[in-house]
């Protein structure tokens, strides 16, 4: 695959000192969906306004399709759509002159056909003679995705894109993604919607404290860092777990009326055999078996964790 977007040891300290950015270095290939996860603070936010030349870098060097963002800044922005996550539309103007100015701001010749696409994919066409004051919070959001689409850009950041979105809308937003990859569009998205991550990624980063912890293609991390856990399910109740099961590390589900046993998928031995024979020796009797794969939101907590230890 080709590499679209090269990052090489990127660092932003402002003035105060403080370090946003602490050497990130990251390539993304043309036409993938990379999710980057992490919590408030931690500088997505950061990392895309300085790959789109809002935020000037305090080091190393960032090329967009080949074009460095410092000294080929034009070429590389025109190659770039970025949906912030702040509302920032002009209130009286038009959803329809909306998106045609932020296309003129690009120097593209004039479209109707290409912005009546854009309109019409995220259900806005109706509302092409609204004011943008007489929007929804959803709508606004539909609006600022339509504006950095329309000059046609081969990488489009996503900084929060469904916050304050409803269900039925954030459906449709993530179909319009899928388009624009299957367009061979390059797509980066922070997010706090995990499941959607895990949905339409197909590699995620996280990123604490200004470092990038990983990258990976996302079933692969699931399979290598994933953990299974299984309930077993009591006839009777439990107030504490019996002496003879304490060097097992279980857990007691909600209510006492189950044992919960975290195992390692990668590992030779699970211990399951064990744990259900060490369970009928201390006089339990099971009730029912349950598994659960650990999600990619167990996975980011544990990241996390294991970063602030």
């Amino acid at each position: 695959m080709t590499t679209i977007l090269s990052i090489r040891d990127l660092r932003k300290t402002y003035g105060d000192g403080f370090q946003a950015l602490k050497g990130v270095t990251l390539d993304i290939q043309q036409g993938e969906i990379l999710a980057l996860l992490g919590p408030n603070g931690a500088g997505k936010t950061t990392l895309i306004s300085t790959v789109c030349g809002i935020t000037t870098p305090s080091g190393g060097q960032v090329s967009v399709g080949g074009h460095d963002i410092v000294t080929d800044f034009r070429a590389a922005r025109s190659m770039i759509g970025l949906v912030p996550q702040e509302l920032a539309l002009q209130p009286f103007e038009t959803v329809l002159n909306t998106v045609r100015f932020s296309r003129g701001l690009f120097g593209r010749p004039r479209d109707d056909d290409h912005i009546r696409s854009i309109l019409r994919k995220l259900s806005l066409w109706d509302k092409k003679d609204n004011q943008i004051t007489q929007l929804s919070g959803g709508m606004k959001r539909r609006v600022l995705i339509a504006k950095a689409l329309s000059h046609e850009p081969r990488i489009l950041f996503l900084d929060e894109p469904t916050a304050g979105v409803d269900v039925d809308l954030r459906k449709d937003m993530w179909e319009t993604v899928a388009e624009l990859k299957a367009d061979g569009v390059t797509i980066i998205l922070t997010t706090h919607y995990i499941e959607e991550a895990e949905a339409i990624a197909d590699r995620v980063g996280v990123i604490a404290k200004g470092e990038l912890l990983l990258v990976q293609d996302k079933s692969t991390l699931m399979a290598q860092m994933g953990k299974k856990q299984i309930e077993v399910q009591l006839n009777e109740p439990l107030t504490r777990i019996p002496e003879a099961l304490a060097n097992l590390d279980l857990a007691m589900g909600a209510g006492g009326d189950s044992l919960i046993y975290t195992y390692d998928t990668k590992a030779a031995r699970t211990g399951i055999t064990g744990l259900l024979n060490d369970i009928a020796a201390a006089g339990l009797t099971l009730r029912d078996v349950q598994t659960r794969q650990s999600s990619l939101e167990d996975i980011f907590v544990d990241l996390l964790k294991e970063e602030a230890a």
